[in-house]
């Protein structure tokens, strides 16, 4: 096809002539962000799928937090809202690892590197979400390493 960006705009313009609101909404949005992003810095610059798919990412996190918030203060309407849109945004991201999934990925990235206690944390992160590749969030890889670790 393209960049995740030319598949982006043409799911946004199909989502448009079929009159489906939620994703019409959302990939604007995204799209919107995306934009944000190529002009952030000194000059206007043409962002990698890697990229776009880092801001994507950060999108459907906001989703995902938005989403709790309302649940949390009863405006379930807003909070499904919410979910629906981070659902359309997954449709863009990579399959997230489940946590055995994790778990082997990290235990493969640290032993690989040799690292072994708290104070190689710093680089045993980095090696650890290098491995991961963008499948899980980094809360979770941090608590994963943290875990393996400290035992």
């Amino acid at each position: 096809m393209g960049t995740l960006k030319d598949l982006l705009t043409a799911d946004m313009r199909t989502a448009l002539k079929a009159r489906d609101e939620l994703t019409t909404s959302t990939l604007r949005l995204a799209l919107a962000a995306v934009g944000n992003a190529e002009v952030a810095g000194k000059e206007k610059r043409e962002l990698s799928d890697d990229e776009v798919l880092a801001v994507l990412t950060k999108e459907a996190k906001k989703r995902r937090e938005a989403a709790t918030a309302f649940a949390d203060a009863g405006r379930t309407e807003q909070a499904a809202k919410e979910n629906a849109e981070g659902e359309v945004l997954d449709r863009y991201l990579p399959k997230q690892l489940d946590d055995a999934e994790l778990r082997e990925l990290v235990a493969g990235a640290l032993s690989a590197g040799g690292f072994s206690g708290m104070g190689q944390m710093g680089p045993a992160m980095k090696a650890a979400q290098a491995a991961v590749a963008g499948r899980a969030e980094g809360g979770r890889v941090a608590a994963e390493v943290r875990r393996q670790l400290a035992a």
